[in-house]
């Protein structure tokens, strides 16, 4: 992430789902609901903030975090994405609410501003391969929607023990394939029966130690069975290492390595590995193909500092797949040959999606930064 460098202007995106619609189908592609922040990163330290002293930071950057993360990486894959969210009616909330709809094309029609409410705000320290983050956040306002979501193809969630959500159980109801991951569990339970939404799910995805913990196995991939008999589609996560996804529906299963990059900061990473896998899925993929592409768009996403900032388009699958075509290695051009038929060569000379350094640049003042 460069300080002086700027937002390109909007681009029509890559619809990966061009050859599926249909008049009859929704108005979006995917539904999220959750809380926006405004993540301010700093990067380049080099070391630890001490206490007492000041650090400076070679380069900075601006963007909505939090599920915003999740709605752009999804937005700039091609997904028709609206997200129902609070945003707060200050200046900060004025940065992230036109972030999202004029930068990234997300629908906020189901979103709303909340007068005297400060919008959080997450400062993110980059150094030495590791991250320190401190928050700021008044105590949230009720749902930003209390109606129905709005039709949808898919929605992603995070399952958390012990809470259920109703919109859930009515975009399930909708017909809308549920996407859902999960977090720590802190009360050392790891209890599936715990999770109230998970009958609704069409495809879960823990990470390696997550998954192993809730079905009680020593390996990624027995994990990946046990869930199998509970959901459609079951994809563990391992990291570096790859995933490995079994899907009940079409009687796949694969298991795809990672790819070697220099991770920077692993912020957003998985949202960005569901949005590629959901990519895929919606669009009718193999298995094995949906995840290489999560791998790919999770690893160039750590290639960069923070959330929304590093999730990459189009632009910056194309400018890898037109390097790694060339290289000598058979195995993982074969692995990704399904691009070609995905990336038109227009995509070639698309800018790079890159961040803005300070949330006080309009569009004409970035062009000039």
């Amino acid at each position: 992430m460069s300080p002086t460098s700027a937002a390109p202007g909007p681009i029509q995106p890559i619809d990966p789902l061009a050859a599926l619609r249909t008049p009859g189908d929704p108005e979006h592609d995917v539904y999220l609901t959750g809380t926006v922040f405004l993540d301010i990163i700093f990067t380049g330290l080099d070391h630890a903030p001490v206490r007492g002293t000041e650090s400076w930071a070679r380069g900075m950057g601006s963007s909505p975090g939090g599920i915003a993360n999740m709605a752009t990486a999804l937005a700039r894959l091609g997904l028709h994405t609206t997200l129902a969210a609070a945003f707060g009616a200050d200046v900060y909330g004025d940065y992230c609410w036109e972030s999202l709809a004029h930068a990234e094309g997300v629908d906020l029609t189901h979103s709303r501003r909340v007068p005297g409410w400060h919008s959080p705000v997450t400062v993110s320290m980059a150094y030495e391969g590791e991250r320190t983050m401190v928050t700021h956040e008044h105590p949230a306002p009720p749902p930003a929607t209390r109606a129905a979501p709005p039709r949808s193809r898919a929605c992603v969630t995070a399952y958390e023990p012990g809470r259920q959500e109703d919109w859930v159980r009515q975009a399930h109801a909708q017909g809308a394939k549920i996407f859902g991951d999960v977090g720590w569990d802190e009360s050392g339970r790891w209890d599936l029966a715990a999770l109230p939404d998970l009958p609704y799910t069409h495809a879960f995805l823990p990470n390696a130690t997550e998954a192993q913990r809730y079905t009680r196995t020593d390996t990624p991939e027995r994990a990946a069975r046990a869930l199998a008999e509970l959901v459609p589609i079951a994809v563990v996560t391992r990291g570096a290492g790859g995933a490995v996804g079994i899907d009940s529906l079409t009687g796949e299963s694969a298991e795809v390595p990672g790819l070697a990059v220099e991770a920077l900061d692993p912020t957003g990473a998985g949202d960005v590995f569901i949005a590629g896998f959901m990519t895929g899925t919606l669009a009718g993929w193999p298995l094995a193909d949906r995840l290489a592409f999560a791998n790919l768009t999770a690893a160039l996403s750590v290639q960069h500092f923070g959330g929304s900032l590093a999730a990459p388009g189009w632009a910056e699958v194309a400018a890898w797949w037109d390097r790694t075509a060339q290289s000598a290695d058979r195995e993982l051009v074969a692995r990704y040959r399904f691009l070609d038929g995905l990336i038109p060569a227009g995509v070639r000379d698309w800018p790079r999606l890159r961040a803005l350094p300070t949330i006080g640049f309009r569009a004409a003042d970035a062009r000039g930064a």
